[in-house]
């Protein structure tokens, strides 16, 4: 595993150079390559292969398709995301609800906008609806493949109105007593924070970082302004910090490994 770097750099990727998917019922924008959009040098960082920025109309989605050896975290932003798969796993996933499925040895699962309203406090389906849904999902490689298939989903939106960044997924001891679910990589984690105006983010200190700008605007300690979609990738150390002035909410991976050495 690559572990340790000389030199802090800030590698900004705006969201208007992203590649995009763009058909009737989806708009997806793509950090790294992703399907048709191949470009070798942007296959990942660290050890994030995938950030795509999904936007699904009411009543369309993914059909059933297959992953394999992959740990995939879900978080919507706005609306609601139908989740089924061939393990038997279900759930309707919505803001402040995080989800994991470990693809592992082999699984088959789908993804829609059911076209219904969900109303998270009683748990059941309410009017039907012609609302988007906007989440981000994320791949990241297991530390070892073949692993058993599974699913993880948590409600963490009361730990997220504090502002601070708050552990989402990780495989790291570290978080181990924290909200977050559990990925199957432990030089790993998710982070995210809903920023408050004038409540300075720190983030972790790691050989490598990605921060996406998923709503609203922010600023980033040696970088400057960022609009919502913006990226930077931050090899070599953390600890800078991330400032609003109008409320934002960001998406943070801190990494302790990366692709293409022995341990990866």
């Amino acid at each position: 595993m690559s572990t340790a770097a000389h030199d802090i750099r800030l590698d900004v990727r705006r969201a208007d150079e992203r590649d995009k998917t763009t058909i009737g019922w989806l708009d997806s924008r793509h950090s790294f390559s992703f399907g048709h959009h191949y470009d070798p040098a942007n296959t990942h960082h660290g050890v994030l292969m995938v950030n795509n920025d999904d936007i699904v109309s009411a009543g369309q989605g993914f059909d059933t398709h297959p992953h394999q050896d992959m740990e995939i975290v879900t978080w919507v932003l706005e609306g609601s995301l139908v989740h089924q798969d061939s393990a038997g796993h279900s759930g309707v996933l919505y803001p402040g609800l995080a989800q994991r499925m470990s693809a592992g040895t082999g699984i088959l699962h789908s993804e829609k906008n059911d076209a219904w309203r969900f109303d998270g406090a009683s748990g059941i389906h309410a009017d039907r609806h012609d609302n988007p849904v906007h989440f981000v999902q994320m791949w990241v490689l297991p530390d070892e493949a073949g692993i058993t298939p599974g699913y993880e989903q948590l409600e963490i939106d009361h730990e997220l109105l504090s502002g601070g960044l708050v552990p989402v997924a990780s495989g790291m001891t570290k978080y181990a007593d924290h909200s977050a679910i559990r990925i199957k990589n432990k030089y790993a984690a998710m982070h995210v924070s809903r920023v408050r105006p004038g409540q300075p983010i720190g983030l972790p200190d790691a050989p490598y970082l990605h921060v996406f700008v998923a709503r609203g605007e922010a600023a980033l300690e040696g970088v400057g302004p960022l609009a919502a979609g913006d990226a930077v990738r931050i090899s070599g150390g953390g600890g800078q910090h991330v400032t609003t002035r109008s409320g934002a909410e960001i998406i943070v991976w801190e990494m302790h490994a990366a692709l293409g050495s022995p341990a990866a």
